[in-house]
């Protein structure tokens, strides 16, 4: 591909890129959403992969900062922070947050593609961080891509193609 690296973004995972030829990718987003943050100076990226709106769904088990809106927004604000961006220019874009289940429609606390996606909304507001695009909500999964280089964010479906975010 290019010469490009692509770098997997799994579940609950957060990774965090700085070298020129990285991209990161939440493959399969159904209720799950993916979050890029990105800073255009130091060219420093960060990819969560949000599985859960609150770590307080987690039941005291001990879970990556990533699988939860709330602690993987903190997470990988500090992450990148470490690794020298600044809060100031940080870049949000999402997507994910599908409604992948039909029962979810009679109940608003089953569907956690919703869920989510308000949480990371709230989660980057209480750090005034602006989610600049996004493609959430509707029934059908997404892959997202953040190229390291660029800080060019994609964002394809099946049968919609691919567009930038």
């Amino acid at each position: 591909m290019n010469g490009r690296q692509m770098e997997a973004v799994g579940l609950g995972e957060l990774k965090v890129a700085n070298r020129p030829d990285q991209v990161l990718v939440c493959y399969g987003l159904g209720s799950c959403v993916g979050l890029a943050l990105y800073d255009p100076v130091v060219r420093v990226g960060a990819m969560v992969h949000v599985v859960l709106p609150e770590s307080s769904m987690g039941r005291g088990r001990e879970a990556p900062p990533g699988k939860y809106a709330d602690t993987g927004v903190e997470a990988a604000l500090a992450a990148l922070v470490d690794a020298g961006a600044s809060r100031s220019r940080l870049i949000a874009k999402a997507a994910g947050g599908a409604r992948m289940l039909r029962l979810a429609g009679s109940n608003p606390r089953l569907d956690i593609g919703a869920r989510n996606t308000e949480a990371v909304r709230a989660a980057l507001a209480r750090h005034q961080i602006k989610l600049v695009a996004e493609d959430m909500g509707g029934t059908y999964g997404r892959t997202l891509q953040l190229y390291i280089e660029t800080g060019r964010v994609l964002v394809s479906t099946v049968g919609r193609g691919e567009r930038e975010l």
